[in-house]
């Protein structure tokens, strides 16, 4: 996690109402030269500041386009990326260098991308490739990574040979990854850093997960277990090797929440639509009716027919978003559980910090008055390189211009 300074104390003193009116106008200040983006997960507060929303690609791919098209006086200069520090890296990938990507709180990381770190995903490679080689396998290991990674890991896949994913195009990825091994090669997948978006690949896939994948825990392997926990058994009988990573949110969600929408529904009369992301646990999914990516489940909520019930099990700050859209249409929809299941990384993206970056632009927070962006996400430009073939990759598969990443990150 980056250090964030503590904001001076009269960001914390206005009430709602100021802050709103204080954003609004150092947002017509900065006019087309500013664009904020604003994830899914955000709360109310802070998306109805922005000009665009969606999932963290989807933004990045926003920024990339609006700085292509954007010229001259209505040039992008600015993107503040209201979401977590990857989501800001890719931002700054897809972007050319004239344009400053900002994260508003510096804190604001992800706890799923922290659990895949570089010196561990190569000691993995190594300990992982020298087992198999010392059981007399021959054949391919592809990496993939979820886009919920750091630049680093996304840099170590692409290197790699590997690519990315989304939890909307994983299926194709895998796919993908599973057919590019020479002539008489096996080949075997490590995906980073989710093993329940993996492992729920896997199965789509056809892999039997439960004898044909193995976990392995970076947090094991410096504790001594040189396979993350793993036997060397496993690792050779697994199509698929799974990085001990999972999304804290998600986690939260269990097959008894599932249990708990039938037993309702059997005791009411009712037919509920349990409908799940797929970084849920395997067991989650399969007890579900439907699972799939963030802009899935939104469409299907939007295209839900009026009198249908819902249980919807992500992020809380979006379900009751689409729960307040659906109530009009008479279309019922409810989290999947009671507690609480909020991304808190996230939530550290508020509107004081918000103001705050937009007071240095238009410097008022300046000493010397003048403007200038603080917070500012820099991708390294040899890390920028082998993680744009990694999304590059993935867009070939998925996107009719497969190299609309590194065209629009190297102008």
């Amino acid at each position: 996690m980056l250090w964030q300074p503590s904001l001076p104390d009269m960001y914390h003193k206005m009430n709602g109402d100021e802050l709103a009116a204080a954003i609004a106008a150092r947002r017509e200040e900065l006019g087309s030269s500013l664009v904020i983006l604003g994830h899914h997960y955000q709360v109310d507060q802070i998306i109805r500041h922005a000009d665009y929303t969606g999932d963290s690609l989807k933004l990045s791919q926003i920024a990339a386009r609006l700085a292509t098209e954007r010229t001259g006086k209505d040039a992008v200069r600015h993107v503040i990326f209201c979401g977590v520090h990857f989501m800001a890296e890719t931002a700054d990938m897809l972007t050319p260098d004239s344009v400053e990507v900002i994260l508003p709180d510096l804190s604001a990381g992800c706890s799923m991308a922290d659990m895949a770190q570089y010196d561990d995903t190569v000691t993995a490679w190594e300990t992982i490739h020298a087992s198999l080689k010392s059981q007399g396998w021959r054949g391919r290991i592809v990496p993939i990574t979820y886009v919920n990674s750091t630049a680093a890991i996304k840099a170590f896949v692409g290197a790699h040979g590997g690519a990315c994913c989304t939890s909307s195009n994983a299926d194709k990825v895998f796919a993908w990854a599973m057919k590019q091994g020479g002539p008489g090669e096996d080949v075997k997948i490590l995906f980073l850093p989710d093993q329940h978006l993996g492992r729920n690949t896997a199965a789509k896939y056809g892999v039997d997960v439960a004898t044909e994948s193995c976990v392995y825990d970076p947090r094991r392997a410096n504790k001594g277990e040189e396979l993350g926990g793993a036997t060397p058994e496993q690792v050779l009988r697994a199509k698929a090797i799974l990085w001990a990573g999972h999304c804290s949110v998600h986690k939260l969600f269990r097959p008894e929440h599932c249990d708990e929408i039938r037993a309702l529904d059997k005791a009411n009369g009712t037919t509920t639509t349990i409908l799940v992301h797929p970084e849920c646990c395997k067991e989650v999914v399969d007890k579900s009716d439907l699972a799939g990516s963030t802009e899935y489940i939104i469409e299907k909520i939007r295209s839900a027919p009026t009198g249908s019930r819902w249980a919807v099990g992500t992020e809380v700050h979006l379900v009751n978003r689409l729960a307040n859209e659906a109530k009009a249409r008479g279309v019922s929809v409810r989290i999947l559980s009671d507690c609480q299941c909020l991304c808190t990384t996230m939530y550290r993206i508020d509107e004081p910090h918000l103001l705050w970056v937009l007071d240095h632009l238009t410097g008022r927070a300046t000493k010397d008055h003048k403007p200038r962006a603080v917070n500012v996400i820099r991708v390294h430009p040899e890390v920028r390189r082998d993680a744009l073939l990694a999304l590059d990759r993935m867009l070939g598969l998925t996107n009719p211009t497969p190299k609309f990443a590194a065209a629009t990150a190297l102008d």
